[in-house]
């Protein structure tokens, strides 16, 4: 019979008690329903007939390593997302009821699916002893409205001693915040959560560099924010409004409101800002509203009048400004994952799928030649 991977988190050979096989049954079926099989449709792929499905859904029968495995390629979500309860994402999140899903509840579903795998990899290197978890920074403020989501975005810059100058690499800037995050093929924009002291996020890699950056900083606020943004709002906001909030701060971050207002603001001006700063024209805009350099319209009519990529590339005196594109994961996460390769304790197709898309089977070094014996 063949067996789990040695770094999983669960192991469903300790699981005896029929609490435990129910919550495996019911990952089973919302990931059943996510990807829109019939338990008849689940069973022939599994070679089970569909009574044998709705028990392993009702939890009354058990599965073995190989079973999981097939659930798991079936299903398109990592065995441990059945063996273990998942953390709270942090960013919004859908559950999958009865037996029928939307198609935003589907995309939501495995957009959580890809963010637990990416915690599962981060795991398995820190479990190898090849990763440190960077340490989290939280913001010790109240955190009421966007006023003090601003604050925040500025206190985070101060500690990161960013001042008001452009990111370079939101990339780095996460992992120095204490948030891995990797960019990978994606349903929705991004999500994240908080597994102990492990902080990871998901951005999409499909719109344009500012989007993603804008979605990157915006799942860090999430995370920034956590403790007090979940209680100084109160359980009366609404859900826009608590996205709001982060919003702002996602905002401060990328663009800060000084750098704005210090800025006699024309349409050529605000270009070269995005472009610097590399924010969506949309984020551009709405910070120059903010700082009052705008009105609102003025910067309507801007929306509808979005710069060329030529007048982007221009501003930036034509230099290339990739990110979040051709890296895809943390450089902590990167080195720590080579060094388990050369330590043997990866092997190269497992390294290969741990850095998404960073390597390929053609980055294979060559085989080292054997040392030479002296005569």
């Amino acid at each position: 019979m063949e067996s789990l991977p040695d770094h999983r988190t669960c192991d469903y050979r300790t699981m005896t008690g029929a609490s435990e096989w129910a919550s495996v049954g019911e990952r089973v079926r919302e990931a059943r329903v996510a990807a829109r099989l019939s338990q008849d449709e689940l069973g022939q792929q599994l070679a089970l007939d569909r009574t044998m499905i709705a028990k392993i859904e009702a939890g009354r029968r058990r599965l073995d390593a190989l079973e999981l495995i097939k659930l798991s390629t079936a299903l398109g979500v990592p065995v441990d997302h059945f063996l273990r309860e998942p953390p709270q994402v942090m960013s919004r999140r859908a559950r999958v009821a009865g037996d029928y899903v939307t198609d935003a509840a589907q995309d939501q579903y495995r957009l959580e699916a890809t963010l637990q795998a990416w915690l599962r990899d981060v795991r398995q290197l820190i479990e190898l002893d090849v990763l440190q978890p960077p340490p989290v920074l939280r913001y010790q403020g109240k955190v009421q409205d966007k006023a003090g989501a601003r604050e925040a975005a500025r206190w985070l810059r101060d500690q990161l001693g960013i001042g008001t100058e452009p990111i370079g690499t939101l990339m780095e800037v996460c992992e120095r915040a204490g948030q891995l995050v990797l960019v990978t093929e994606l349903p929705g924009d991004g999500a994240s959560l908080v597994d102990g002291d492990v902080a990871v996020a998901v951005v999409s890699k499909s719109g344009d560099p500012g989007r993603r950056r804008a979605t990157g900083a915006h799942e860090l606020g999430h995370l920034v924010l956590a403790d007090e943004y979940s209680t100084d709002l109160g359980i009366s906001t609404s859900r826009d409004d608590r996205e709001a909030v982060i919003d702002a701060f996602a905002a401060e971050l990328l663009l800060p409101t000084a750098v704005v207002a210090q800025a006699h603001v024309t349409r050529e001006k605000l270009i070269h800002l995005a472009a610097t700063y590399r924010t969506s024209w949309s984020t551009a805009i709405h910070q120059a509203v903010h700082a009052e350099c705008l009105d609102r319209q003025v910067a309507t009519r801007l929306r509808q009048n979005n710069p060329t990529h030529a007048e982007i590339m221009d501003a930036l005196g034509w230099a290339p400004q990739p990110d979040l594109e051709s890296v895809r994961v943390p450089p902590s996460y990167a080195r720590g994952a080579m060094r388990a390769w050369r330590q043997n304790k990866l092997t190269w197709p497992r390294l290969v799928e741990m850095m998404h898309g960073q390597l390929t089977d053609e980055d294979l070094p060559p085989a080292e030649p054997d040392a030479e014996v002296e005569p």
